[in-house]
């Protein structure tokens, strides 16, 4: 076990006065160095070579004077010999040391002096011998103390899961697989992490797979010894025991318990093992490589390797608003006090967490993680009124106060070995701030992962509600068409009662699982989100439940932003953070992303509502007429004609050239993407076509047979039907009017979806929606930033492109309540204008127009002009942004149909 750092501090000031004035190299160097590990604890000769050959780079022979290999080469010489020229005979030697060896750290002495160099970092640091003990901890590597600087982005995250690959496909292709093999893996995963962090002593267990044969032939019967003797206290082993296994500590904690079948080894296995004993396992996030971890199950998960891991930037946008910023609020206040000091140590000591889709346990690792960096800062303040201190008693928090419920064995297996590492990480981090070593073994206890359906599972009898302070985790992001047969059914149990909710996403089960939980108590939960359940339909089915049955209320919120990793191979997904409990707060936050992802704005508001901005929680609903009095909008026509009515330019100069009199019956015809990319396409409208006039037409005839064939052939009742009309649309809309169009789905990108007004000639599908009976008017608001604004509020989403909705964006959007004839003029003259400019660029088609970058300056400056005029409408003062103006339609909205306010 790792020396506390007072210990090692006090032998290092021993070890500088009995060098004190030695001045030879050749006779002294060997004790030098055998007496300089000694200061740490460690037995040079069990991790560090004296004397080691090696060839320069001009080939000659040289003799490395100390090498740890992959951790430390060092030279020594006479004193007052230039210490300079032994670094650089150090680095000559590293030519000639394997790639997989090369030391992170050159240490030169004269006995008189010290320098070190960190070939990582670069970073280089010298000192008198006589002031070691004050730059004690530069040789952390040396004591067993492993760095926690917690980097997420840090490759050997990533190479550490390949090399766990690589030993898995080994395992794999011998026929050792399934329930045993992710037993063995994790169990694996402990012990090189532990040979790495001081809970074995440095280097134990890869000295110990070293010592096996070659062939590989006995490494499954030597590792199921090393478990069994992991899981039995030491007053129980055998007296006799070889003396590499008797180093070994007692572990417990349940990892080692189960007994697994041996594991056959050979030696391409053996070396796997071996590679993965070389590596730094120290530097491991156990928040990250968790989900790496699992990856190596897979192999085709395992090409996308850091694609699906949650990164801790992501994590802790949840947890500080969730309880973390508060915590540190209130130690500020109290740390000056001893008693309110002591009393804030129980209370956080006391919280209890639980994440119901935890994964490989990123939320919960991160978390502990967290409150042990805040209760160091505690046990700091305490220790210091007292003049001796046991670190043992100071320390409170434990893994036992975490739970954790997921649905598959192996990440849950990992989750409670990452939670033990995260700890002992912490534990390492306490000795070096506190002066004392400290660690948990034998491990009593340890988180409470629970493997199982949470969906299918009771929460409390997991945890008692009375007993949980916060609920929190990324709940798996599956869209309602994505759903396994397993998860529908799953949903539709949880959902039971509520009306509409097959539209919902799977996510929305946790958000009325959590709900339920929470009832008449003080938890506070924090949920991730795909951003679906705040927008389109799902948010009047959803949130109307969470309001009115569960009186949920809206703490904090995290708009839409990009949920990512680090890792190459990144996988992006557009998320909310929605932070709730079933009591009403004061103090509540949005949290704002601009168009670069950068940090976001921290807003303070009165209230949230379900879309995330400021306002009453009121819902919109789907509405079947405009709350307005303004014209109705509707879809365009149906075709269901399986193509054989609708004509490429190419099909329509085809059949006029073939049977002219077709011509007549043939009209323009467009959806959303032939309105906004100027695609011609056409139809045949055949609505008062004569039985003659068709039996003069056979090409248009057989189209016509072609359609009720196959509407005859489709499962669909309604399609059917229409069989006996096949020279008509399923639906038609067609007005006998020029009217306005309206794109069902457009880009995210654009500032302005485009629309316009089309002759009545023309014939649209059910992919634009139409005003009929529109004027410049109606135009000119629709177009306008202010309905855009709505709109992107209100409206769903078609993977990140806008969808629009007649039922719920226009039906639902408030109008201005009155304007006067003169504003309404300007307001149409502006109008006019944005379609004259559009018109002079006819060689530009409206999604050109509208692109964000191509968009002309003259077109963009009347549109701005145009939503002034329009702002004008609603009120005198100006907006000053989109948040604005969506917290006033909101207002408005609720004033128009006096919607019900929880």
């Amino acid at each position: 076990m790792a020396l506390s750092w007072n210990e090692i501090k006090k032998r290092a000031i021993e070890f500088s006065k009995s060098w004190e004035g030695v001045e030879r190299e050749k006779a002294e160097a060997q004790t030098f160095w055998n007496e300089f590990f000694e200061v740490f604890g460690q037995t040079r000769r069990k991790v560090a070579i004296l004397e080691q050959e090696v060839k320069r780079l001009d080939e000659s022979k040289g003799y490395i004077d100390l090498f740890w290999p992959k951790v430390l080469l060092a030279e020594a010489k006479s004193k007052g010999k230039d210490l300079v020229k032994a670094k650089e005979q150090a680095i000559s030697y590293l030519h000639g040391i394997e790639d997989s060896e090369l030391p992170q750290y050159i240490l030169t002495s004269d006995f008189d002096a010290m320098s070190l160099l960190d070939l990582e970092s670069g970073e280089s640091w010298q000192f008198k011998v006589g002031k070691l003990h004050e730059n004690i901890k530069l040789f952390s590597f040396i004591a067993g103390y492993a760095k926690t600087d917690f980097k997420e982005e840090d490759p050997v995250n990533i190479k550490a899961a390949e090399l766990m690959g690589k030993l898995h496909d080994s395992l794999t292709e011998a026929g050792y697989s399934g329930h045993t093999l992710e037993v063995f893996l994790v169990r694996v995963l402990f012990c090189l992490f532990a040979d790495d962090t001081g809970i074995f002593e440095k280097g134990t267990f890869s000295q110990y797979i070293s010592s096996t044969k070659v062939d590989g032939t006995d490494v499954g019967p030597q590792l199921a010894q090393l478990f069994q003797l992991l899981d039995t206290p030491e007053e129980k082993r055998f007296r006799n025991l070889d003396e590499n296994l008797a180093r070994f500590p007692y572990v417990n904690g349940k990892l080692f318990e189960e007994v697994i079948p041996m594991a056959g080894f050979d030696s391409t296995m053996r070396g796997s093992l071996i590679a993965c004993s070389q590596f730094d396992w120290s530097r491991i996030s156990p928040a990250v490589f968790g989900s790496l971890f699992q990856s190596v199950m897979d192999q085709k998960a395992r090409r996308n390797l850091g694609a699906h891991y949650t990164s801790e930037s992501n994590i802790l946008k949840v947890i500080r608003p969730l309880f973390l910023d508060e915590l540190w609020q209130e130690f500020e206040l109290v740390k000056n006090n001893k008693p309110k000091l002591a009393q804030f140590h129980d209370k956080i000591a006391g919280l209890k967490f639980m994440d119901p889709a935890c994964g490989c346990g990123n939320f919960l690792v991160i978390t502990y993680r967290e409150l042990r960096l805040l209760e160091l800062e505690v046990v700091k303040k305490l220790a210091g009124h007292q003049r001796t201190f046991d670190i043992t008693s100071l320390v409170k928090l434990n893994v036992d106060s975490f739970y954790g419920i997921e649905i598959e064995e192996f990440p849950a297996r990992i989750a409670e070995v990452a939670m033990w590492l995260v700890d002992h990480q912490m534990n390492v981090r306490f000795s070096e701030e506190l002066g004392q070593y400290f660690v948990r073994l034998p491990l009593k206890k340890s988180a409470n992962i629970i493997h199982g359906n949470a969906l299918q599972i009771d929460w409390q009898s997991i945890v008692k509600p009375s007993e949980l302070s916060y609920i929190l985790g990324n709940p798996p992001f599956v869209g309602k068409q994505m759903r396994s047969r397993e998860q529908t059914e799953d949903q539709l149990k949880v959902m039971a009662g509520i009306k509409g909710a097959g539209v919902l996403d799977f996510v929305a089960c946790w958000y009325i699982k959590a709900a339920q939980y929470i009832q008449n108590t003080a938890i506070k939960v924090a949920l991730v989100s795909t951003n679906s359940i705040t927008q389109g339909e799902q948010v009047g089915i959803l949130w109307s439940e969470l309001f009115a049955k569960y009186g949920i209320k809206i703490h904090f919120a995290h708009r839409t932003f990009q949920w990512n990793s680090e890792a190459r191979g990144k996988a992006a997904v557009h998320v909310v953070i929605i932070g709730f409990a079933n009591f009403d707060d004061t103090t509540k936050y949005i949290f704002e992303y601009d168009h670069i992802q950068s940090e976001p704005h921290k807003i303070k508001v009165k209230n949230i509502n379900p879309y995330l901005v400021e306002g009453k929680e009121l819902t919109v609903p789907l509405r079947r007429n405009p709350i307005c009095d303004v014209p109705r909008m509707d879809y365009g026509s149906t075709p269901r004609d399986f193509n054989h009515l609708v004509l490429s330019s190419d099909e329509k100069e085809a059949l006029i050239s073939a049977e002219p009199l077709a011509k007549r019956f043939i009209r323009p015809f467009i959806g959303s993407f032939e309105f906004i990319n100027n695609v011609k396409r056409y139809c045949l409208w055949l609505e008062n076509v004569t039985p003659s006039e068709l039996n003069q037409l056979p090409l248009v005839k057989a189209r016509v047979e072609l359609v009720r064939k196959d509407r005859n052939l489709s499962e669909r009742a309604g399609t059917k039907k229409m069989a006996e009309y096949p020279t008509l649309f399923a639906e038609n809309r067609q007005p006998d009017t020029d009217y306005l169009v309206v794109p069902l789905v457009s880009s995210v990108n654009r500032t302005y979806v485009p629309i316009g007004f089309m002759d009545k000639s023309t014939v649209t599908n059910n992919q634009v929606s139409i005003v009929p009976e529109a004027g410049l008017f109606h135009f000119a608001v629709i177009q306008s930033l202010m309905h855009m604004t709505w709109m992107r509020y209100i409206a769903g989403r078609l993977k990140s492109d806008y969808r629009y909705s007649n039922s719920l964006v226009y039906n639902n959007f408030p109008w201005p309540a009155s304007i006067t004839d003169d504003l309404k003029s300007r307001i149409e003259f502006k109008a006019q204008e944005v379609l004259n400019i559009r018109a002079d660029f006819n060689d530009s088609t409206l999604g050109e127009l509208y692109n964000s970058l191509t968009m002309p300056a003259k077109l963009l400056k009347a549109h701005k002009e145009l939503d002034k005029l329009v702002d004008k409408a609603y009120r005198k003062d100006t907006f000053g942004d989109d948040r604005e103006r969506i917290e006033f339609l909101f207002e408005l909205y609720a004033g128009l149909t006096q919607a019900p306010i929880q």
